[in-house]
Order: C-alpha cells, then structure tokens, then sequence
C-alpha cells in the first residue's frame, strides 16, 4: 500500500482501510473473477488490516482491562472462527485435486484408448464429480452452521457517533474492521466453501457505516457491489466461485464428452488434448489452494499471537 496513509492514528486507520479496499477493487477488475490470485490479495489485505490494528491498540494507550479489550477479543474471536472454516472448506478442495489428478493420470497408463477403458475412466468421473457436489453441500451447511450465527450477512447495530468516539476512537475503529473483515471473508468464503447468489453482497445501509470516514464507506460500496455485480454476470452461480476449480471442473466435463465420443466409437484423436488441459488446471488450482492453505495458517497464528499481546500488554497498563 501507498505511504499516504499512517495507520497508526484513527484517522489514519480509516484511511489505511480506505485505501487497501480501492487497491483490491482495481485488483479484481484486473484479474479472472475470483481467481487464485484475486483471493490471495483479498486474504493478504485481511492479514495487513488485522496486524495493524493490534499495533494501532498500542498507539492509543488505552486502559488496562477495559471493555475495549473484550469488544477486541469478540471480533477476533470471529475471525478466527471464519478462518477455521476457510480451512475446512480449503481442505475438501485438496482432496478433490488429489481424486481430480488420479482420474487424469490413469489415462497415461493406457496406450490404445479402447470403448472399454473409455466406460471405465467415464465410472471414475462420474465418482469424481458426484463427489464436488457432496463438497459444495458440505460446505453450504458449514455456512449454515457455523458462518450465518457470524453475522457476516447482516447489517449490525452500530451505537451512536458519540459512542463510536470511545476509548480514543477505538471502539469506531474496531467497528469499521468488523465491515470491512465481514467484507473480505464473505468475498473468500464464496471463492473457496460456498455463495448462495449475488444477495450475498446486497450493500448495506450507509446508516450503518454513518460513524465512519467517507472515504471508507464509499470503498466498501464499490467493491461490494463490484463482486455482486460479477455473480450477477455469472447468472448469480451458486457454489464454490474458485476460477481455477470451476475451470478444472470444466475441463473434466470436457474429457468426459470426449471420452464419450470414444466410447461410441467415434474419433477420439483430442483425448490427449483434454487430458493435457485437465492436467494443466489441476496443477494451477492445486498451487493456488496450497498457498491460500498457507496463508490461511499465518493469518490464524496472527490472531492468537495479537490476542496474547494485547493481553499482556493490559495487564500491565
């Protein structure tokens, strides 16, 4: 991020949120939608906000065991829940790379492609892609359970301007990373376990955000509704948005067609074509998931590692 803002004071907080939300919605416009990449971004702003509000704390020199302190833990208890499913969901999707490339790779053991063989691979597929519907059927209950009772959806009760003031601005601060984090998990969350349609990102009520810099309302509206706007352009598809899964999952329907075409005892000179591509976006995908696995692991032992700072440093207030 540009050096304009100084995170370290309120404002300059606001400012910081501000300016990273405007560097993702430029990102998103440049890059396939919800792409590996995009949601990286998405979850390296997410690690950089989180880090810089634990140093922001120390700026203000609040008081010892105030209720500041308890507002902290509840909003990073919630990041670290919706983390967790992340993993979950990122974990399935691991799985699926492995029975995605085991389907790919038996047809490197076969030097003539017989009908036979063809029904065979066929079977393996159909195994395969009954089991991304049982993963996105998982993953939507995980939503249900353990995402919705987050309140990442909903518009929540924001206190008074004169209430956001508190603890030096704190507790105003602490409510804008709550939407902007609600924000940047909803945006990783229908990439990686689950979006039921473009109502994810209905934008909220700019009374809720009336407390808040202008410049920060405004960048939260246009990344949400950007991401809405490319669900809707999607014909509002449901399920795991992930670029690379869905283009894996394409390229397997495209293999299958192809060894269809085989199995009837049509030309099947473009198997190895199929097989090729296949191979390719598993490998892109499987890259991509191992990363956001990474990344997903860091950000969680951040959370834990400015929980006990910010404890301790209380304790010695």
């Amino acid at each position: 991020m540009g050096s304009s803002c100084n995170p370290s004071s309120v404002n300059g907080f606001y400012n910081f949120l501000a300016q990273g939300l405007d560097e993702l919605h430029q990102s998103f416009i440049s890059h396939n939608f919800m792409s590996v990449q995009f949601l990286s971004e998405v979850l390296s702003s997410l690690r950089s906000f989180h880090s810089q509000l634990t140093v922001l704390v120390q700026k203000l020199r609040l008081p010892g065991g105030g209720k500041w302190l308890d507002e902290y833990m509840d909003e990073s208890s919630r990041l670290w829940d919706a983390c967790h499913v992340m993993k979950s969901a990122i974990s399935g999707m691991e799985n699926c790379c492995s029975a995605a490339s085991t389907v790919a790779s038996s047809l490197d053991t076969y030097q003539h492609l017989t009908p036979e063989i063809s029904r065979q691979v066929i079977r393996s597929i159909n195994i395969y892609q009954r089991e991304i519907l049982v993963l996105e059927e998982e993953n939507k209950s995980l939503m249900e359970t353990r995402i919705q009772p987050l309140s990442l959806c909903l518009n929540q009760n924001i206190p008074m301007e004169s209430k956001l003031n508190g603890f030096s601005g704190f507790r105003g601060v602490l409510h804008a990373m709550r939407s902007v984090s609600s924000l940047l998990l909803l945006i990783l969350l229908s990439g990686l376990a689950y979006c039921w349609s473009a109502s994810f990102f209905q934008q909220r009520d700019t009374e809720e955000h009336s407390g808040f810099e202008c410049g920060l309302m405004d960048s939260m509206a246009r990344l949400e509704q950007k991401v809405g706007e490319e669900i809707e352009q999607n014909e509002g598809q449901s399920g795991i948005l992930l670029f690379e899964f869905q283009q894996a999952r394409i390229a397997m329907e495209e293999l299958k067609e192809a060894l269809e075409r085989t199995r009837e005892g049509r030309e099947g000179f473009e198997i190895e074509e199929k097989v090729e591509k296949l191979k390719s976006w598993i490998g892109m995908l499987r890259c991509g998931v191992e990363s956001i696995a990474g990344q997903t692991d860091d950000l969680v032992d951040e959370i834990v590692q400015g929980r006990k700072k910010l404890l301790d440093m209380s304790s010695y207030m």
